[in-house]
């Protein structure tokens, strides 16, 4: 099995790379100005939905390398790291219409908002089942990621 492949249709990732940056040109302007809950909730998507690559990727690739696999594994937790600091952006995030800022613990409770806000919820708490899976707590708050092997 070789470990380098040429491209093929079936590779996204530059399109999705490219559609962020496209997304950043056109809709995060100059100056101060409070991100959105919509903003949030499809950043939170991202994150998750690149969490869910990397950890094909590093359980996939640590079998066969087992270094690169621990380095993919470090990007997978602190891909994580980033879903929950925009999980909790969201959470602190004035409501629109209303202005208000739920607690972060009203989304554990279970119903902190009601549809459809609640799927960026739903959807952190299904990660978040995969990520106790897949790491250990001292991963999560380990302040530097540079695995070595001897």
């Amino acid at each position: 099995m070789s470990r380098t492949s040429s491209p093929t249709a079936q590779d996204f990732v530059p399109f999705a790379t490219a559609a962020l940056d496209f997304h950043r040109a056109l809709n995060v302007p100059g100056g101060p100005l409070v991100t959105t809950r919509a903003e949030l909730h499809a950043l939170h998507a991202h994150l998750v939905s690149l969490h869910g690559l990397l950890d094909a990727q590093a359980v996939r690739t640590g079998h066969l390398v087992p270094i690169e696999g621990d380095q993919l594994s470090a990007a997978r937790t602190r891909i994580w790291q980033a879903a929950d600091h925009v999980h909790a952006a969201y959470h602190a995030a004035p409501q629109p219409g209303s202005g208000e800022v739920p607690d972060r613990e009203a989304c554990q409770a279970g119903l902190p908002e009601g549809a459809p806000e609640l799927t960026i919820c739903q959807r952190h708490q299904r990660t978040a089942h995969l990520v106790r899976r897949r790491t250990t707590p001292a991963d999560l708050h380990a302040p530097f990621t540079g695995l070595v092997r001897y």
